[in-house]
């Protein structure tokens, strides 16, 4: 799908199928129960166990287990019936909140999990690996467990969240195929009939379906089985329908005809935003979060998402996001409907006009600059940078958001471009113990320096670690014959040795 796509887990039980001949799935299970608890639910005249608390699986009690077959092994049960009406509109509240606080494209899938798409959200959290560790503490509040696999398609993330070895799994693009190989065929969300046939054939894993003629595949478990294999290994797109809460702001055109062309297709965009944009001021707020679906003849429904750095009503800002972002929608056979969603919003005023008022000014707006730049490059590609209270260099800097404006920068100069880490100076020479240097090699290119002013004393940071607590560094600013000028400081006061081994480190570059 050319994004990554997320499935947790359903944070209390699972309902996985007893065909296919594969193992069951993990089952999801309220934590800290003491008493055995198994749920179950009528199916003819028998009653099936769908989930099981530790204690219970810890007795060989497994899901797919008749309730008669577990009393007769453990005594003292805890049995309750399933509510799935219940779980339905707990995930459907979960889904919910993830729409509005993790991703604009989330929605519940089957009756025991919930899609989640982090294309472009991620980032926001700190990387997958952290917003995975945010989700599962999210749950763990709420008294739950939870699974997540993470995969360039749902239907791989699907798989491995009931039927991986890991509680969390994040699997590299293009490697779905070979993630899901060992896995029962069960994980492929296949029909009943299509798993007993699979049975009798002895077909027990995804990966034996690799190497078999899709024709005779075809007949044996039907078309749907090779559909669900092309959308785990990503050959098959698998569009996210993402949960619309009933009072999110949306506009919707349905064409009379369907239309392919980049013109009519920002046309209809340009003519939605001017819809949005008038219920947007009904209602006294502005966006920062719209998604754009369009529905192709063919069932497939595409997604686009643009995001506002600060609240705005303002339709033609909006057309031109949406329009850097229109490439990347294939209209395919043609487009027959396409939505407007406001994901996230907040209240927008009305402001002052300076420039109205004679001798009134009024400093320029920089967040559609911001906006187009973010929508071109990615979010995550703009920043300022300001400082923080730290005496040493590399730790008094850190990455803000691109409309917040710096503050607190030293008196002292600081170079333009700061290395990652400070890099080694070889073959210096210079008067000690308060001289800068006079030559210097660096990248193993030797520099004559014809000017410096310095030193500026920087001491560790004692409160940290011991380390520092007697650590000196010695900054100078130099230029050399070729005019560049560098940031680079001496380890050490030269006189106590304590503070250092006087080797020379490059820190940045002025210009």
């Amino acid at each position: 799908m050319g994004r990554r796509s997320e499935h947790a887990g359903h944070p209390f039980r699972t309902s996985p199928s007893s065909k296919g001949g594969g193992r069951f799935p993990i089952p999801v299970t309220a934590a800290g129960c003491g008493r055995p608890t198994i749920i179950v639910r009528r199916s003819g005249q028998r009653d099936i166990i769908t989930a099981a608390c530790p204690a219970a699986l810890a007795l060989g009690i497994a899901p797919g287990m008749a309730a008669a077959h577990a009393r007769a092994l453990v005594s003292g049960l805890d049995v309750r019936e399933a509510a799935p009406e219940a779980d339905k509109k707990l995930l459907d509240r979960l889904a919910l909140h993830a729409a509005q606080h993790w991703t604009p494209i989330a929605s519940v899938s089957g009756m025991d999990g919930l899609w989640l798409d982090l294309a472009g959200t991620t980032h926001l959290f700190g990387g997958e690996a952290r917003f995975c560790r945010r989700v599962i503490a999210f749950l763990a509040r709420l008294g739950f467990t939870a699974r997540i696999a993470i995969a360039g398609t749902p239907g791989a993330a699907h798989a491995l969240a009931r039927h991986g070895e890991a509680d969390v799994i994040r699997i590299a693009p293009g490697a779905e195929g070979r993630a899901i190989f060992d896995l029962p065929l069960a994980a492929l969300r296949l029909t009943p009939d299509a798993l007993d046939a699979a049975a009798r054939f002895g077909i027990d894993r995804i990966g034996d379906l690799y190497a078999m003629p899709r024709g005779p595949l075809a007949r044996r478990l039907g078309l749907a089985a090779i559909e669900r294999l092309d959308q785990a290994r990503g050959d098959v797109a698998e569009p996210i329908t993402p949960l619309v809460p009933p009072d999110t702001p949306q506009v919707r055109r349905r064409l009379v005809e369907p239309i392919g062309t980049a013109e009519s297709i920002a046309k209809v965009v340009e003519d939605l935003a001017a819809d949005l944009v008038a219920l947007m001021r009904e209602r006294g707020r502005g966006v920062r979060l719209v998604v754009l679906a369009a529905n192709r003849v063919d069932g497939e429904r595409l997604h686009l998402a643009i995001g506002a750095s600060r609240p705005t009503r303002d339709a033609r800002h909006l057309v031109r996001m949406f329009t850097l972002k229109l490439p990347e929608l294939d209209p395919g056979l043609g487009i027959e409907a396409v939505t407007l969603t406001v994901i996230r919003d907040e209240p927008l005023a009305a402001e002052a006009a300076g420039t109205l008022i004679a001798g009134g000014s009024r400093r320029a707006d920089l967040a559609p600059l911001v906006d187009r730049l973010a929508t071109r490059a990615g979010p995550e590609s703009l920043f300022r940078v300001t400082s923080v209270e730290s005496d040493v260099p590399e730790r008094a800097v850190q990455c803000t958001p691109p409309l917040v404006a710096p503050h607190g920068w030293p008196q002292w100069k600081r170079p333009v471009r700061m290395l990652r880490r400070p890099e080694p100076l070889f073959n210096v020479v210079a008067l000690m113990p308060d001289h800068p240097p006079r030559r210097f090699t660096w990248r193993a290119r030797s520099f004559r320096v014809i000017a410096g002013d310095g030193p500026e004393r920087v001491h560790g940071e004692w409160w940290r670690n011991d380390r520092e607590m007697w650590a000196v560094r010695d900054y100078f600013r130099v230029e050399s014959e070729q005019g560049a000028r560098f940031w680079l400081f001496r380890r050490g006061d030269g006189v106590t040795a304590a503070s250092g081994d006087l080797s020379w480190y490059l820190h940045g570059l002025f210009g």
